[in-house]
């Protein structure tokens, strides 16, 4: 069933478009996210939810609803580790359809657990990050490095080793080249957290991301840039920083177990 949502989140309401080039009101506040959870496999297992509604933009690397458009909501489901099914995104579909969502949204899947998410604000930008980093290195390994197997028994299927899952909502109008400008300015926060927090990595090798924008309306600014040093751009970089700070806690001295490169920056 669906649990409240989060302590001071309120639902936005219709406002009409604003006539100047700042965000509207009702598009400061909060994003509502909502916890509900599922039967499956004989477990019950959590979910995260933000049910944007229409008026939104986003651009995502997810299984489901991945690419640039116009999406109506946001699903991060947790999984069992050792997750056996080849079609991810059916599956993320068979949840969204029995959350009763419609239209077109954004669904990701994580090992890691949904109900420690952290989430900040900065600005007005929300970032809402789910963290397992179980299984973590470098993105750029030699072609011997970290390998993923899928766990014995799995009979192939698609490992989900906990995932780094990052949503990050914007309240301003994004250009097409400003949202994927804001899904590298997001990345690079979530990397500069992790070497922050002593972790031995730039991510997991399942980590996904999910920018939310507004639909660029009448005599409202279309933001042409969302790099880490632009308005909109800056206030992302500190939300997903803080986020990813406080979902992947900083590791206890000495080695770094989880991470395949032993402490150093591979070599290529």
């Amino acid at each position: 069933m669906i649990a409240p949502s989060e302590p001071g989140a309120r639902v936005p309401h219709p406002v009409p478009p604003p006539t100047g080039g700042a965000p509207a009101a009702a598009d400061l506040t909060p994003a509502t996210v909502e916890l509900f959870e599922r039967a499956e496999d004989g477990r019950t297992l959590p979910a995260l939810l933000w049910r944007a509604g229409p008026g939104w933009r986003m651009v995502s690397s997810a299984v489901l609803g991945g690419g640039l458009g116009a999406r109506h909501w946001v699903l991060n489901a947790q999984v069992s580790h050792g997750y056996r099914r080849t079609d991810p995104a059916a599956h993320l579909a068979e949840i969204a359809a029995a959350a009763g969502l419609t239209g077109a949204g954004v669904g990701l899947l994580t090992a890691a657990d949904v109900t420690a998410r952290a989430r900040t604000r900065d600005g007005g930008v929300d970032a809402v990050v789910t963290a397992g980093i179980e299984v973590r290195g470098w993105a750029a390994v030699p072609d011997a490095g970290m390998r993923v197997p899928a766990p014995a028994g799995s009979g192939g299927g698609t490992h989900v080793p906990g995932t780094v899952n990052v949503l990050a909502v914007v309240p301003a109008a994004l250009s097409d080249a400003a949202l994927v400008n804001a899904v590298a300015t997001a990345v690079e926060a979530k990397v500069q957290a992790l070497v922050e927090a002593g972790h031995d990595c730039s991510g997991t090798p399942t980590d996904a991301v999910c920018v939310a924008a507004r639909t660029p309306r009448p005599g409202e600014e279309t933001h042409a840039f969302a790099g880490p040093r632009s308005l909109w751009g800056a206030r992302l970089a500190r939300a997903v920083h803080r986020a990813v700070l406080t979902a992947a806690p900083a590791r206890p001295s000495g080695p770094d177990r989880g991470s395949r490169s032993g402490g150093r920056v591979p070599a290529l």
